[in-house]
């Protein structure tokens, strides 16, 4: 079992993780964070922040990049990138993430990503992937610190945005 993360850098994937981490201080399963990243997409990058305006898509600095973002929230953490065709077809990226999920034996997906609106219903990726089955889906919808007390107690989430904003500058 273990505890999964769809991430693509935003502010509500990052609060994703930070709630899969604190989760994972109580329930010891582990997690992952899984990114599916369509090559040489240069829109697509640019639109997620992963580079700048007049940078070329470089798929090595672009997974490093993230890979860095992820660290300085939750350092012992797998990080998993899964690289798709530049055009792949409406649902990949939710089918993709869903299929990790029955492959690896997740018992819970953190959705917190831009993305989760296609997934939930008209949403983002969280429709498909929370109708994945298999496994129960948390959808994370403000990338503040969680109001429950247990969970701020295991690991609070404040230290996990100073050291994010710390790292940044």
């Amino acid at each position: 079992m273990g505890l999964l993360v769809p991430y693509d850098g935003s502010a509500l994937s990052k609060a994703a993780l930070i709630r899969a981490a604190q989760f994972d201080e109580i329930l010891e399963e582990g997690v992952t964070t899984i990114t599916v990243v369509p090559r040489n997409n240069v829109k697509y990058a640019r639109e997620r922040g992963w580079i700048g305006d007049d940078d070329a898509f470089d798929e090595e600095t672009v997974l490093a990049n993230l890979r860095e973002t992820i660290d300085v929230i939750a350092p012992d953490v797998t990080t998993e990138f899964v690289v798709v065709g530049r055009g792949a077809p409406y649902g990949t990226i939710a089918n993709r993430i869903r299929r990790y999920a029955r492959n690896h034996d997740v018992s819970i997906v953190f959705i917190g990503s831009e993305n989760a609106g296609r997934m939930v219903g008209s949403l983002s990726v969280g429709s498909a992937v929370s109708a994945g089955g298999g496994y129960d889906t948390m959808i994370v919808s403000q990338p503040v610190p969680s109001k429950v007390k247990k969970l701020e107690e295991a690991l609070p989430s404040e230290e996990l945005l100073e050291e994010e904003v710390a790292d940044a500058t």
